[in-house]
């Protein structure tokens, strides 16, 4: 019988042999646009600090909603150990960061592997849609119970569209600032889908992490790579 370490790393070979595939696949007409040279290594291991929030952390994070939507995602439909065992698999090779969320349905995947790692060797990160003060409250508490942590280290108002969303809803804002306070959350930002939500977003001196969708291929972004890079 294989050891659950050989079972990890056979199961992320074969999930990335799967999703190169898949992205061959997709994108044979797509061309990445060019990046500088690197002056150094840099590998997903490397310890990081999340800008002025002093958490460190790896620089790759292991994310759980690749479409996620309805409490579901393509990492969730793994079921609890699946997808427990492949956020394991990173921790054992240097990855110290879980990326969950509530539209997920992702926390009680990651509480799972919390229980096997020492909490404060990770940080977790999650995001709610909540968009008044009460629902922000609440589901502070929720996910604490459904993520089996007394804190979460980055809590993060998702998928932001609106360009005055740090005067709409700056009550909620204010629920995340006293937790932070509390100890309840150490970081506090959001997540943005579209480009007028992160330009209020950069001027705002409250995101202390902000979530941008940017990649080599450009895709689902919410601006070109141009307007992103200023180029």
């Amino acid at each position: 019988m294989k050891s659950r370490d050989m079972k990890r790393r056979d199961f992320l070979t074969s999930a990335a042999y799967g999703m190169g595939a898949a992205w061959l696949g997709s994108n044979l007409t797509t061309r990445a646009f060019a990046l500088p040279e690197l002056t150094r290594k840099f590998t997903a291991a490397d310890t990081v600090v999340l800008g002025s929030t002093g958490i460190h952390t790896s620089r790759l994070a292991m994310g759980t909603g690749t479409v996620g939507v309805g409490h579901h995602s393509h990492q969730t439909a793994l079921g609890i150990k699946g997808l427990s065992d492949l956020l394991l698999n990173g921790y054992d090779h240097g990855l110290r960061f879980f990326d969950a969320a509530d539209s997920y349905g992702s926390h009680p995947h990651v509480a799972e592997a919390l229980k096997h790692v020492q909490r404060d060797k990770v940080t977790v990160l999650s995001k709610s849609w909540a968009r008044d003060p009460a629902t922000m409250r609440a589901d502070l508490d929720r996910f604490r119970k459904e993520l089996g942590t007394d804190y979460i280290d980055v809590f993060l108002m998702h998928c932001l569209t609106e360009g005055d969303w740090t005067k709409r809803f700056k009550g909620v804002m204010d629920v995340l600032s006293e937790a932070k306070q509390k100890g309840i959350i150490r970081a506090h930002g959001c997540s943005c889908h579209s480009i007028g939500a992160l330009r209020a977003a950069a001027a705002s001196p409250w995101v202390e992490v902000d979530l941008a969708r940017i990649n080599p291929i450009q895709s689902n972004m919410d601006a070109t790579r141009r307007l992103f890079l200023g180029s």
